[in-house]
């Protein structure tokens, strides 16, 4: 191959070119008498379509009696249904080319599936059976409790868990978002009926949003929905508790001792905001740039340039009723009070000085793109969907996310870090080795130590 000559060779990055505007498919939207909430897109760039089948109730409407049941009620729910064994549903699947997934997080519970379009009626009706007519085998649930039991074992045994569970205690209390898991004790009282009247009590139609992508009519992908999912009876469905959160005064430290840890998870976090107050996209600009991105601050500082950490993340945490934000970071042993150090300087330079345009801008473009690319598939489109609509978001809150981004201003960063950066208030948990890293966690308070069973030492 002839070489380039060196006068022809590029001397500088071509600048890129202007972000391509996101053509908005219209919607559907509609809610059956029944109550069922119906989002539909049509999508032809292949096949298939994508849905989810979402519940606006999951393991915070029980966690004061039950942590985690809603989360087995959709795992086993997807096993077996009056009409369909186990095995009968998952060839079911694969001769239709179909995929199908259930669960449950703090606030809602979902049935997931994607297949193509020639098989919609038949899928559509499978998931109708699971939202409707789950069997709850008593094999399958047995099977599972055991997997949740031994699962739970290995997470007393994980730093991320551990500091992730005794974080949420501490910044929500005695409220459902204070509690992410059951103990082996409270999974081993489980029953088939608890599961049995979690589903009947809130897999009701009136509770529950369809969200479907896909090459199809919407109008008459409507029309089928109506068929197959019409007759399901609604009732009144419990909402979940919201009792008042516990008074965070200062900053305070909590170590859980995990023997012979051969590095630290650090875990810094304060209250914030849900995704519907009017400061939600100035704080998520604002993680971007301490430590949402990959070229953040806070990596470039202990990633980067000090060696303490391989992936030190931060983040804004949407849940239904209240919000928080949280940093997190692997480090050795050795560097637990330095690698904090750095974590502090960094919010209190984010709360104290502006950003530069080049790097607001950076961070600008990070979130439209990385936005503009979550809407590429059918099932990020879903997702954006159902998080827009779940969470009660104006009609044009997809269509002008981007334009309202690349309108936030440094004042906009420097006043939402301000806010929701609580660097005075702030939490840490430090789970490691008690011996190798208690000196260090009291340079920022006396810590309160716990065992990793979530016991008071």
């Amino acid at each position: 191959m002839a070489s380039v000559p060196r006068s022809e060779t590029p001397s500088t990055i071509p600048a890129l070119t202007a972000a391509r505007p996101v053509i908005w498919p219209a919607r559907v939207h509609k809610t059956l008498s029944n109550g069922l909430e119906i989002v539909l897109v049509e999508s032809h760039t292949i096949p298939k379509f994508t849905g989810e089948l979402f519940f606006r109730s999951g393991n915070a409407v029980v966690a004061a009696q039950a942590p985690g049941l809603a989360d087995m009620t959709a795992t086993v729910a997807r096993t077996g249904t009056t009409r369909r064994t186990s095995r009968e549903i998952e060839e079911d699947l694969r001769r239709m080319g179909a995929d199908l997934s259930s669960g449950a997080g703090a606030d809602n519970s979902v049935i997931s599936f994607e297949g193509l379009v020639d098989f919609s009626n038949e899928l559509l009706g499978l998931v109708s059976e699971l939202a409707q007519h789950a069997s709850f085998p008593i094999d399958e649930f047995e099977r599972e409790r055991r997997q949740l039991i031994e699962g739970l074992r290995i997470e007393r045994t994980t730093p991320g868990f551990l500091a992730s569970e005794r974080m949420r205690r501490v910044l929500f209390g005695s409220h459902p978002y204070g509690t992410i898991s059951p103990t082996e004790e409270q999974v081993a009282g489980y029953t088939v009926e608890r599961l049995k009247d979690y589903y009947r009590s809130f897999y009701r139609p009136g509770n529950a949003l369809l969200v479907m992508v896909g090459d199809f009519a919407p109008e008459k992908m409507l029309e089928r929905i109506e068929t197959i999912f019409g007759s399901w009876v609604d009732v009144p469905v419990e909402k979940a508790a919201d009792p008042d959160l516990p008074d965070l005064p200062g900053r305070s430290v909590y170590l859980v001792h995990l023997p012979g840890s051969v590095q630290t998870q650090l875990s810094v976090a304060n209250r914030a905001i849900t995704r519907k107050h009017p400061d939600w996209m100035k704080l998520t600009l604002a993680n971007s740039i301490y430590g949402g991105a990959f070229n953040s601050r806070l990596v470039m500082n202990i990633r980067e340039e000090k060696g303490y950490t391989y992936s030190p993340r931060s983040g804004a945490h949407p849940l239904r009723q209240h919000g928080y934000f949280s940093i997190g970071a692997a480090v050795r042993n050795d560097v637990v009070a330095a690698a904090l150090t750095e974590i502090f300087y960094e919010i209190d330079l984010m709360r104290s000085t502006p950003v530069g345009e080049a790097e607001l801008d950076d961070a600008r473009s990070y979130m439209t793109g990385v936005f503009s690319l979550g809407l590429a598939t059918q099932d990020g489109l879903a997702g954006q969907l159902a998080t827009a609509t779940l969470e009660k978001l104006p009609d044009d809150y997809l269509e002008t996310y981007r334009e309202r981004i690349l309108k936030l201003t440094s004042a906009d960063v420097l006043e939402a870090a301000q806010k929701y950066f609580d660097s005075a208030h702030a939490q840490i948990v430090i789970v490691g080795d008690r011996e190798q890293i208690e000196s260090q966690a009291a340079q920022f308070g006396a810590p309160e130590v716990y065992d990793a069973q979530g016991n008071r030492i």
